[in-house]
């Protein structure tokens, strides 16, 4: 079943199996300005809060990457990675101590109604204030935090104090790490309840390296192929419930051709074939203004059509966002 994996996938047949009825969002041609508007840190240094289209309402975000080096250089992203990859080879570790206090003191004003306090909170719906999750996300890869499993330790130790009501914890990855045995005591650490959100939005290697743009590991950093994304996808599906995120830009007001969505869709039908529990598919598209200026979004229209396809060949459940 590896070799599957790792081989480019063929273009895949309709299938004639049992459609599973459409789930959709509100419909969002472009995203508004309160989509677009970038986290707010509040003056912290690794935690923020957002109004998240995929969680559906309040997301507080731990950042694990406040030096924001990536080992992807996605063609979507806000965040000019020319430029900090340039003196940023080696990701720095977060001062967990920190990070617990500005963890508390947000999740305290998530739970008493104090969000409102906040500069841009204060004509938020009040059904968008209830806290979704507590995000382990970044300004780059969260899984390349060289302490990820003491910051996943704070987090899940604050949560067992009982200050608050139960909260879920979300890891947003992009797979490449998560074979890694700092990483792998961390997620020791996830309940059932707690979700990891892995990035897969290409079928082919050549589309990967255009989209994604990954970089060139150095010795002893994680490889960052398709091919071993997929690997770790499956070794976590078959462990847990994953969630796959996918977000298709327009390049030059284009989207993937037909051929791509078939091998993007195929990739996950290898996926489910081969064991992975995938609960979710989230099709999406660039929410915040990239610098890439050839980067735009996708309309709903197409969205819509890659998540039916999805839907239509691998009976997996996708929303659009």
């Amino acid at each position: 079943m590896e070799k599957q994996l790792i081989a480019e996938p063929p273009i895949m047949a309709r299938s004639t199996a049992p459609v599973q009825p459409l789930v959709t969002k509100p419909p969002r041609e472009r995203p508004s300005a309160d989509t677009r508007r970038s986290r707010s840190f509040f003056g912290n240094r690794f935690v923020y809060a957002v109004i998240s289209q995929r969680a559906s309402g309040l997301s507080i975000g731990v950042n694990l990457n406040p030096d924001q080096f990536c080992n992807f250089d996605c063609t979507y992203c806000e965040i000019d990675r020319q430029r900090v990859n340039g003196h940023a080879q080696v990701n720095k570790r977060v001062d967990t101590d920190v990070l617990g206090r500005e963890l508390q003191d947000m999740l305290g004003r998530a739970f008493s109604g104090r969000m409102r306090e906040l500069p841009d909170y204060e004509r938020i719906p009040e059904e968008l204030l209830n806290l979704k999750e507590v995000a382990l996300s970044g300004d780059g890869e969260p899984t390349l935090c060289p302490n990820f499993a003491e910051a996943v330790e704070t987090v899940v130790h604050l949560r067992a104090l009982g200050l608050f009501p139960f909260f879920k914890v979300v890891l947003i990855t992009n797979a490449t790490g998560l074979h890694l045995p700092e990483v792998q005591r961390g997620l020791g650490l996830f309940t059932p309840k707690d979700q990891i959100w892995v990035k897969l939005e290409t079928g082919s290697e050549a589309a990967f390296n255009a989209i994604n743009r990954p970089s060139t590991p150095p010795i002893d950093s994680p490889d960052t192929s398709l091919e071993h994304v997929m690997r770790n996808i499956l070794e976590m599906g078959q462990q847990r419930p994953i969630v796959i995120q996918s977000l298709f830009p327009a390049i030059d007001g284009k989207g993937p051709t037909p051929q791509e969505i078939d091998a993007y869709v195929q990739r996950l039908q290898s996926l489910k074939d081969a064991g992975a529990q995938i609960s979710l598919v989230q099709v999406y598209s660039a929410h915040r203004v990239s610098t890439n200026p050839r980067c735009s979004h996708l309309p709903l229209k197409s969205l819509s059509d890659i998540a039916r396809r999805v839907r239509e060949v691998t009976g997996l459940r996708a929303e659009v966002f």
